[in-house]
């Protein structure tokens, strides 16, 4: 028996009848030879975290455009934190962990440079739209590993392609992340707002703090119980912590996410992907070669998309400056 054979006997033994055993596992498109250590799901995460995409995480924007202190979460602070929640919310429930986490670390790995303000902008201009997350499921499927992509299980790609909105995963695992992604951002969100001056703890609505805490920390730990109390058949919360889930989120959608302070930098993100997109369609070898292939194979308009999305909120901004602001002159 080898050593992923003996983690499989133990998912079986000691996972809940709900967990989605890798053994089970629908497969991947490429079939592959298992390995001999690790189930498909661990192999995914592995995948996942050596990946490039996912390395780009920690130059992208979560709500404040790179803000000045260490402290501010970026895209990448943001994924672990869910895969913490997501983690502790499966091992509660005896689901399967690996999963979860894959599905997790996964999950914003389309996200655009500038946050929400660089996807909106995207997709203004993309022909069909853009959303982040049908991004994520075509980084790992298309654009990873020049092109073949990760070759990723069934059941990870279901869980990214549903952690946003629209019909839930088919898997508890993916439902978890799916909890997990809300519980994260309006949370640390409301810490960095704190952090920045645009927002008080005492400003949170009374009955929200009465069901969740007052705190960071208690808020995640009530949510977290709510999710774990409610039970692995279904994932869900008790109908008081799910009120106030929702009302948590309505209210950072009423303050923190439109704040004039806050969004301040966003009106200057649609120009940059503006004039970005337009030089590259008008240049499209100066696209690396990677684009190029996307371009004659599904054409211009997708090949500039999915390279804008690529890039690091860094890397954005020294592009435009590179291609449209005046440089000083150097003496040859």
């Amino acid at each position: 028996m080898t050593v992923r054979e003996r983690t499989e006997e133990i998912e079986r033994q000691t996972l809940s009848p709900f967990a989605a055993l890798s053994e089970n596992s629908r497969g991947r498109a490429v079939p592959e030879e298992p390995c001999p250590l690790r189930t498909c799901y661990q192999r995914d995460r592995d995948r996942i975290i050596h990946c490039k995409a996912f390395r780009r995480l920690k130059q992208k924007t979560q709500v404040f455009l790179s803000p000045e202190g260490d402290h501010y979460r970026t895209r990448l602070t943001h994924t672990l934190e869910v895969s913490q929640i997501a983690r502790t919310v499966a091992r509660a429930l005896r689901l399967n962990e690996d999963l979860t986490e894959a599905v997790a670390l996964a999950h914003d790995l389309g996200h655009t440079p500038f946050g929400h303000a660089g996807e909106r902008a995207l997709n203004r201009l993309c022909p069909g739209g853009f959303r982040h997350y049908e991004q994520s499921v075509r980084v790992v499927t298309k654009l990873e590993k020049g092109g073949a992509g990760l070759n990723l299980c069934q059941e990870v790609l279901n869980g990214i392609i549903t952690h946003t909105r629209g019909a839930w995963a088919e898997t508890r695992e993916g439902c978890i992340v799916r909890y997990a992604d809300h519980i994260a951002y309006m949370n640390h969100d409301i810490e960095d707002a704190v952090s920045a001056g645009i927002l008080r703890n005492e400003d949170i609505p009374k009955e929200i703090t009465h069901v969740l805490g007052d705190t960071k920390s208690r808020r995640i730990t009530a949510l977290i119980t709510a999710l774990v109390a409610h039970g692995a058949s279904e994932i869900g919360m008790n109908p008081e912590s799910m009120a106030a889930y929702e009302a948590l989120r309505d209210f950072m959608y009423s303050t923190v996410y439109v704040d004039p302070v806050a969004k301040r930098e966003e009106q200057k993100v649609d120009g940059v992907i503006d004039a970005l997109y337009g030089y590259y369609k008008e240049n499209p070898t100066h696209m690396p070669q990677d684009f190029l292939y996307v371009m004659w194979q599904e054409g211009i308009d997708r090949a500039v998309t999915d390279y804008i999305s690529g890039m690091s909120d860094e890397y954005a901004i020294r592009m435009y400056e590179d291609l449209f602001v005046p440089q000083k002159w150097r003496t040859p």
